[in-house]
């Protein structure tokens, strides 16, 4: 149940959000190992991105990469939200007075984090590479030629097999660990701060949205350069063997990034990134809230140790 109520949340919200993802992509990708200021991309920015996506390629392209996406939100999230409150329901990120622990909390959420991307991986590839496909004149990056997500799949396995659809996954796991010890721990430490005032006690709502704001600043901030990272791990061209052509892992392609195109690289797409990342959280983790609010009503027998505890509201 956990995973079903996690996955549901996350896709409702996936839909909303995947054209800043898309966006977002478009200018992490642009002028790749270049100074700023050598090019002149085609993209100067979220609003205007937006609206180029729209005027070259037709609105629906805004909407690339959403299957592939639904797929990766429906396994990384229905994992690490559901592996998170599976512990937080057993009281492993509970101290011994029953508060919730900081280390405990993110020992659980960075497992939970690992072991959601890793598994969504190839979708999280698959979606990189459609998401980049751009019309004459607007593309970016390396450009694959898949037609869907399943064309696409099949395409990278029948080349490099089976490892060949996590390449890359070992760059994701970083990031989908700290972004699962930032959003879920900033987040649960968020409102249970709020508990402490009268006036949030009967107003769900009012806390998510206040929660989700306070985490999905701080994860803007520690993980937009890890996903940057992680998207141009996934982009890049590989040889007959699946090797990159460009970065050859995660830290060489970090410093890569660094001494070519310097704090402004590592930070391409930060503002969709954070638009992207407040909206999903709003919308993940009040559907969330919600969802488990009716099964607290529905299922009363199964989750009334659960409501006894301390930690339950805090995430």
């Amino acid at each position: 149940m956990e995973f079903a109520t996690g996955a549901v949340a996350a896709a409702c919200a996936t839909f909303v959000t995947n054209p800043l993802e898309v966006v977002k992509t478009r200018l992490q990708l642009q002028g790749e190992l270049r100074a700023r200021g050598s090019h002149a991309g085609p993209y100067r920015g979220t609003l205007q991105a937006l609206r180029a996506v729209v005027r070259a390629e037709g609105l629906l392209a805004l909407q690339k990469g959403l299957v592939p996406r639904l797929w990766l939100q429906t396994l990384l999230n229905g994992t690490r939200l559901g592996l998170y409150q599976a512990a937080e329901d057993r009281g492993l990120t509970l101290d011994s007075g029953g508060r919730l622990s900081l280390p405990r909390s993110s020992l659980a959420a960075a497992v939970a984090g690992c072991c959601g991307i890793f598994l969504g991986s190839p979708f999280l590839l698959v979606k990189t590479h459609l998401q980049a496909q751009g019309a004459e004149g607007w593309a970016v990056g390396r450009q694959y030629k898949h037609a869907s997500m399943t064309q696409g799949l099949r395409g990278i396995y029948a080349l490099h097999g089976v490892p060949g659809l996590w390449r890359g996954a070992v760059s994701a796991v970083p990031r989908g660990a700290l972004g699962s010890v930032v959003q879920l721990v900033a987040y649960s430490s968020s409102k249970q701060r709020l508990d402490g005032y009268p006036m949030f006690h009967e107003r769900l709502l009012l806390k998510t949205l206040i929660a989700s704001i306070a985490s999905s600043t701080i994860l803007a901030l520690c993980t937009t350069p890890f996903d940057v990272v992680s998207t141009r791990m996934y982009n890049q061209g590989v040889d007959a063997k699946g090797r990159g052509l460009l970065y050859t892992g995660t830290w060489d392609c970090l410093v890569k990034i660094w001494r070519s195109e310097g704090v402004y690289g590592v930070y391409k797409g930060f503002l969709p990134f954070y638009a992207r990342g407040g909206l999903q959280t709003v919308l993940c983790f009040g559907i969330w809230d919600t969802l488990r609010d009716a099964e607290k009503k529905f299922l009363p027998a199964r989750t009334a140790q659960a409501v006894d505890k301390p930690s339950r509201e805090s995430l």
